[in-house]
């Protein structure tokens, strides 16, 4: 089962982290992604995420279903925002859960990893003198 958006809206973590929950589920591995303050040494004023959605949603699910194609998963949650996030706001969150620890890990950080490099969301990096569009995940 999965859970796959783009939203300009905040992410209710404790929503995602309770959607993934089961009795069956031994394990849940959460990664939150984070606005920072600082990039390269230079102080982040906040970030602006675009994204390409259809395309967008299009490659999140090919994770999940990778991911469900590899590891025996009960559930995987992918949520990433768009638009003018402020340092220390949520652009990305994903939740797996799993029987067991390993596999809920493991799809994680896949997950994370994986849509860093396929899925069209791009940033801006807006600092105090000046700004730079990046990957959105670098």
């Amino acid at each position: 089962m999965t859970d796959i958006k783009i939203s300009s809206e905040p992410i209710d973590v404790q929503a995602c982290i309770t959607w993934a929950m089961l009795p069956e589920a031994g394990g849940i591995d959460v990664f939150i992604g984070t606005v920072r303050n600082m990039t390269k040494g230079k102080k982040v004023v906040r970030l602006e995420f675009e994204a390409y959605e259809t395309m967008a949603l299009k490659e999140m699910n090919k994770i999940a279903e990778d991911i469900c194609a590899k590891w025996p998963v009960h559930k995987i949650l992918i949520h990433h925002r768009t638009g003018a996030l402020e340092v220390g706001a949520i652009p990305v969150i994903i939740v797996v859960s799993a029987a067991h620890r390993a596999v809920a890990f493991d799809a994680c950080r896949y997950a994370i990893d994986t849509l860093k490099g396929t899925v069209p969301i791009w940033k801006k990096e807006v600092f105090e003198d000046g700004e730079s569009w990046v990957a959105a995940h670098p």
